[in-house]
């Protein structure tokens, strides 16, 4: 008799990667199918609907905005520098994704509410948080700030330093070196955890419902109409935002995608 056929290596990798790929396929699958055009059709015209998904995108952008302005330079000093404290700031920047985002959200309560360490010095100035679009953008910042630090750097990291080398000893300026030969080679890197950033603050929930639960974002619309309301109520509003974030994530991974030259 001969030796038992074995699983190749490739397909026992292959069916376990497509349960995977199939846990996360199936609930957005039925949770599409299972809306009848009628109610996408009926939601598409509620001004509630269109206001939050309309805010939700626009929070998510400017949270995106801030982190690459002050981002950006933080990775590039991780992947770039040595200094004290080093391992210390990496741990930090990757707190928000251990913390849960309920505790996140009493935490930047604790910050920039009226009576927060923050908050009471701006209050007196006409600068509110909660309940308010920048208590969104606080939120959303904090909790997905990592993804875009932290492929940035993954970005300056794969840049080849002997091409800065050259050009410096060709008699560019650091600031030149970043502008014209770093920068163009981690774009792409840098883009790609902005997309990451801006797709992981719109579907934040537990810190913005306790930072700013008004003016209501697309999550918690949701969960609005799901408590008050019922499973029917909030389905439709749930299939515009997956339906519309998967168009954006697809046409943005699209084109952050490398080309091959003919």
């Amino acid at each position: 008799m001969g030796k038992p056929r074995r699983l190749s290596l490739p397909l026992l990798f292959s069916l376990l990667g497509g349960l995977l790929v199939l846990f996360i396929v199936l609930p957005l699958a039925s949770t599409v199918l299972s809306t009848s055009p009628q109610a996408l059709g009926a939601t598409l015209e509620d001004r509630e609907v269109l206001r939050s998904l309309g805010l939700t995108f626009l929070a998510a952008a400017l949270a995106t905005l801030f982190a690459l302005f002050c981002g950006v330079p933080l990775a590039y000093l991780l992947a770039r520098r040595r200094f004290w404290g080093k391992q210390l700031v990496e741990g930090i920047v990757d707190l928000p994704i251990v913390i849960p985002h309920t505790a996140a959200g009493i935490a930047l309560l604790m910050v920039f509410g009226s009576r927060g360490v923050l908050g009471q010095f701006l209050a007196p100035l006409g600068i509110f948080f909660v309940d308010r679009l920048g208590g969104i953008v606080v939120a959303m910042l904090f909790v997905s700030l990592p993804y875009l630090v932290n492929m940035s750097r993954t970005a300056f990291a794969g840049v080849d330093q002997e091409i800065e080398s050259v050009a410096m000893v060709d008699g560019a300026s650091p600031w030149q070196v970043f502008w014209h030969v770093t920068l163009p080679q981690s774009w792409r890197g840098i883009l790609s955890g902005a997309m990451m950033m801006w797709s992981r603050g719109i579907s934040e929930f537990g810190a913005v419902v306790i930072l700013a639960y008004h003016p209501k974002i697309v999550p918690v619309l949701i969960y609005e109409r799901f408590e008050g309301f019922g499973l029917r109520a909030a389905l439709p509003v749930a299939v515009i935002l997956i339906v519309t974030v998967l168009i954006v994530f697809s046409i943005l991974r699209w084109l952050l995608s490398p080309r091959q030259e003919s």
